[in-house]
């Protein structure tokens, strides 16, 4: 498309549209080459939110992507296009300008299951990508751990190191070579993108082997070193990664962008904790993210002059501060920023940002609470933080002597400042047992006792055999269902209790504040018992040696009264009082040692932050927490060797794979995220601790699609399980002699070899060649032979006991959706 000519109309059914500069012209990249890029050239990437879930109005992301060899011109065109398409899409939209190798966590997510770096330039013929094209050698350099990218290198030993992944690819054989130093998260994921390579380009006619263990696998070695030559000295040392870690992402500034005469002034304006009424609509900021990213905020009122400048003042601040030219630039409007944006502030409310050119203040909205609807809408349960109402089976421990001690059901609810305590929550969904457990932690409990606090609960979830979620609760920030599990009955006493969770010996006055409006947010909390601790908003007890007052605020309604009087008669069973503000008898003032001021102005209804959830990655470098946000996530983002944190601002979710090992450290992740968050966060925020399988809806409610059978079985193949570790016969070599030609036939298989295969084929994996069906049908797990994959046993078939069972080819079974695929199995009997 000649970029002097009209813009191209963007396919509404359509979320990512791809166009690549050529002879300065705007080219569209068909839909089975996204992902690659060549490095001569630039790329203009749009994004149009098309989820049901995306609100209307919701802002789009245009980004413009710079090849690492581009030249001037191509930088020009591609620039021009951005523009213009821009001013076409309104303010709505988001722009980035993304280098090659240095790519938002936003952009990256567009590509799963990762990004082709390619030399040079775009053929001339425009064929992006060749498909079934079998006459080549080339290697690539395989990084990254959720975001993956892979860079063609000089095809030499020189290239190697000792902690990345390389793939050999000599057209019909691909040979995944694993450092010695890659962990198997990446491992798995670099298999996961030489899959894709042979399925997009070979279609999936070519043979896939793998190299973990160079002993191990000598006929593969030496298929490499037919290539690459004998290898001469030692492997390079692994190169350290240079990802930045959560605190240096927390170092931010706001930057004050305006002219003053013919000068362009730059004002330092604040660091953190920053307030969006920082940001006003008639001017320009830049807010520099500790040199790794660089926003620039633009009000609604600022001129079209100020907007076109946008990227030429970003990269002038970034020459200015001397950040490298690859920093990432992201230009917001406002009214359209994005989630990353937002949650750099301390609070973000959408309606302050709207409202601002209406001069208008909307009163906060609030989600209803239908608990009947919990169990079939997984979203609403999200939003409530409610798995169910709360009246499923609880039991309770108090922490003494470092040991967990069972509490009288008749105590449940009253829980003492100074302890700590295991609450066992136990409830139905799908037709099994679910469970959750609450670590309460009390304001004046110990160090000693918050780690006796985590070990018991380990030695509870290992007796439910891993299928708890563990939510660290710290007191005061209790979340709607803990709350509701006692009905309105919870209270805290300013002391610890004594044996079997019974409190020791009380004052006579004592004063108990009680919050809430209904069994979800009703909660009772022992204060110091002076006046000065009284609110009007809300309602007070007052208990003394002859009586008990309920002082009633002119504040509270009645429904805070209806559920003060439940409080009462778990506090205490003396004679009731009822006190209205204004009203007191001498005798209140008198035991609360006088008259003093407290606060009296109407207390605003709070307001539900604005935030939308994001999910991140987690793993730790030099000590420190590094994460790598999935913009756009699904269920399929969630791996076996994962560590996922998702932050829905109320709440911190630690999502933990079932093959990872990092478990006892994600909870202390959850707590360096929330300690070096740029907009303060409160540190009482519940940490939830989720397995893989055991997702309660208040979890799941936050993906847009969730299957709660795609766990129920093991569903990938384990590393062990993996090809490479075999010897390939001469067969190999004959394949890697045929691969020269570029003749689309098939490659012949392997032969049958003892122990795992060198090789994938394109359609399986083989052990001991094919299996006979009667050792695959109807077999219970622990009886299938060695080394067979329960959830993928149909795999061990040859292909004519495949087609005779399924009536299909195994090609035509995969590319079904995995849904009939399990229910194909389930009737056949390989389920």
């Amino acid at each position: 498309m000649d970029i002097s000519k009209g813009l191209p109309a963007i396919q509404s059914h359509r979320d990512l549209h791809i166009w690549i500069t050529e002879n300065q012209k705007m080219v569209p990249v068909p839909e089975g080459a996204y992902g690659n890029f060549f490095e001569e050239h630039c790329y203009v990437v749009l994004h149009v939110p098309q989820s049901p879930t995306a609100t209307q109005g919701a802002s789009s992301d245009l980004h413009y992507w710079v090849g690492k060899e581009a030249g001037a011109e191509a930088q020009g065109a591609a620039a021009t296009f951005v523009q213009r398409l821009q001013e076409e899409r309104g303010a709505l939209t988001v722009l980035h300008r993304e280098a090659q190798a240095h790519e938002s966590d936003c952009f990256r997510s567009y590509f799963r299951p990762g990004i082709i770096y390619r030399k040079g330039g775009l053929p001339s013929d425009l064929k992006h990508v060749e498909t079934n094209m079998f006459n080549i050698q080339r290697l690539l350099h395989i990084r990254g751990r959720k975001h993956v990218s892979a860079t063609e290198v000089e095809l030499s030993w020189n290239s190697f190191n000792k902690g990345d992944i390389f793939l050999l690819d000599l057209g019909k054989m691909m040979i995944q070579w694993n450092g010695p130093k890659t962990s198997i998260s990446e491992k798995a994921r670099g298999l996961a993108l030489t899959y894709s390579l042979r399925d997009r380009e070979r279609g999936g006619r070519a043979q896939i082997g793998v190299v973990d263990d160079e002993v191990k696998a000598p006929d593969l070695m030496q298929i490499m070193e037919s290539v690459l030559g004998r290898r001469v000295g030692s492997l390079h040392a692994a190169t350290p990664n240079k990802d930045i870690s959560q605190l240096q992402k927390a170092n931010i500034r706001l930057y004050h962008v305006y002219e003053k005469g013919k000068d362009l002034v730059v004002l330092e304006l604040a660091t953190p904790p920053l307030t969006q009424d920082l940001l006003q609509e008639e001017d320009f900021y830049i807010l520099d993210q500790g040199g790794f990213k660089i926003y620039v905020w633009q009000g609604r009122m600022s001129s079209l002059q100020e907007r076109k400048a946008a990227f030429s003042r970003a990269a002038g601040f970034i020459q200015a501060k001397g950040y490298p030219t690859y920093t990432n630039v992201e230009v917001v409007n406002d009214g359209a920023e994005s989630a990353a944006f937002k949650q750099l502030f301390q609070i973000w409310s959408e309606k302050r940002s709207r409202n601002r050119q209406l001069g208008r203040v909307d009163k906060p909205t609030h989600v209803k609470r239908d608990v009947v609807k919990l169990h079939s809408q997984p979203e609403l349960a999200a939003q409530l933080r409610m798995v169910d109402d709360g009246s499923g089976k609880v039991e309770v421990w108090c922490m003494q002597d470092l040991r967990r001690q069972p509490v009288d059901p008749k105590l449940h609810g009253k829980l003492c400042a100074g302890n700590c305590y295991l609450v066992l929550y136990t409830y139905q969904r799908l037709g099994r047992g679910q469970y959750i457990l609450y670590l309460w932690q009390g304001h004046q409990a110990t160090a000693d006792e918050i780690k006796a606090l985590n070990s018991n609960a380990e030695e509870l979830d290992a007796m439910y055999r891993g299928a708890l979620v563990q939510e660290h609760v710290t007191m005061g920030s209790e979340p709607p269902h803990f709350l509701a599990i006692f009905q309105g009955q919870l209270v805290v006493f300013q002391e610890r209790a004594g044996h079997h969770g019974r409190e020791q010996s009380a004052p006579t006055t004592r004063l108990f504040h009680v919050q809430g409006s209904d069994s979800y947010s009703t909660k009772t909390v022992e204060v110091p018992a002076r006046a000065s601790s009284l609110n009007s908003n809300d309602i007070f007890l007052l208990v003394t040696a002859g009586v008990c007052y309920l002082w009633f605020g002119k504040g509270c309604n009645g429904d805070q009264r209806e559920m003060a009087r439940v409080a009462v008669t778990v506090i205490s069973k003396k004679n009731e009082e009822t006190v209205l503000e204004g009203q007191e008898p001498p005798h209140f003032w008198e035991a609360l040692g006088g008259r003093a001021p407290y606060p009296s102005n109407k207390r605003l209804p709070e307001e539900v932050p604005s935030i939308q959830p994001r999910l991140f990655e987690c793993s730790s470098q030099m000590g420190c927490l590094v994460l790598a946000e999935v913009v756009f996530f699904s269920q399929e983002d969630l791996g076996p060797y994962d560590v996922m944190l998702l932050d829905t601002w109320q709440e911190i979710f630690l999502w933990l794979g079932g093959a990872t090992g990092a478990w006892k450290e994600a909870v202390a992740w959850g707590q360096e995220y929330l300690k070096a968050h740029p907009a303060g966060r409160s540190l009482a925020t519940p940490i939830v601790l989720v397995k893989q399988g055991h997702e309660p809806p208040t979890f799941t409610g936050w993906f847009f699609t969730w299957d709660p059978y795609k766990w129920t079985e093991v569903n990938s193949f384990r590393l062990s399980r993996w090809p490479g570790n075999g010897r390939a016969g001469a067969m190999s070599l004959q394949a890697l002699k045929g691969s020269q030609d570029s003749s689309g036939n098939e490659l012949m298989r392997g032969p049958k070899l003892g122990g795992t295969s060198s090789f994938l084929s394109s359609t399986s994996t083989s052990i001991n060649g094919a299996l006979p069906r009667e050792q695959l049908m109807h077999q219970a797990a622990e009886d299938l032979p060695e080394g067979v994959d329960p959830a993928r046993r149909e795999f061990y078939l040859s292909d004519s006991d495949f087609q005779d069972i399924f009536g299909k080819s195994k090609e035509e079974f995969y590319s079904m959706a995995t849904w009939r695929q399990r229910q194909e199995k389930k009737q056949l009997g390989f389920f």
